[in-house]
C-alpha cells in the first residue's frame, strides 16, 4: 500500500520526469544530436554525409527496445499518468502533410530540431534562442488559426 501510494504521488511523477528530462539531455548533449553543423551533416546525403546520428539513434534503439519489450509493453498504465494516450487517428490529411513538410523545412534549413533546441538553450547560443523562439511563435500562431476555424465552423 505505501509503495502504490508512493508510486503514484505527484512528487514521485515530477522526479521520474525530471531523470528521464536530465537523461535525455545528457545523451543529446554527449552525442552530439544539439550541434547544428552535425544534423545537418547527417541530412545531407547528397553531399558530405555524416552518419553519426545513425548511430545515435540506433544506440538509443538497441538500449530502448529490450526494456520496452520486456517492461514498458507489458505495463497496464504508465509510470507518470493513469492511463496510456494512444492515438487512434490514422488518416493522412493535408493538415498533417503541410505540417510535416514545414517541420521538414524548418529543420533542414536550421539543422535544429526542437527537442535539441530546447536542450541547447542552456549553451546560451543566441542563434538556438532565436530559432526556439521562432518555433514558439508558429506555435501560437498555429492555435490561434485553429480557434478560429473552431469559431466560424
Amino acid at each position: 500500500m505505501l509503495i502504490q501510494t508512493i508510486l503514484s504521488s505527484a512528487m514521485f511523477t515530477r522526479l521520474i520526469t525530471l531523470i528521464a528530462g536530465v537523461l535525455f539531455g545528457l545523451g543529446m548533449m554527449i552525442s552530439g544530436m544539439v550541434d547544428p553543423v552535425n544534423v545537418i551533416g547527417f541530412l545531407d546525403i547528397t553531399g558530405d554525409w555524416n552518419p553519426s546520428l545513425m548511430f545515435v539513434m540506433g544506440g538509443a534503439l538497441m538500449v530502448f527496445m529490450p526494456i520496452y519489450f520486456l517492461v514498458v509493453r507489458r505495463l497496464d498504465k504508465p509510470v507518470c499518468d493513469n492511463e496510456f494516450k494512444i492515438t487512434t487517428n490514422n488518416t493522412v490529411d493535408p493538415k498533417l502533410l503541410t505540417g510535416a513538410t514545414l517541420f521538414g523545412i524548418g529543420w533542414g534549413i536550421a539543422g535544429v530540431c526542437p527537442g535539441p533546441a530546447v536542450t541547447s538553450l542552456s549553451g546560451g547560443n543566441l542563434a538556438i534562442v532565436a530559432f526556439t523562439l521562432s518555433m514558439l511563435i508558429g506555435f501560437f500562431i498555429v492555435v490561434r488559426i485553429e480557434s478560429r476555424h473552431e469559431n466560424v465552423g
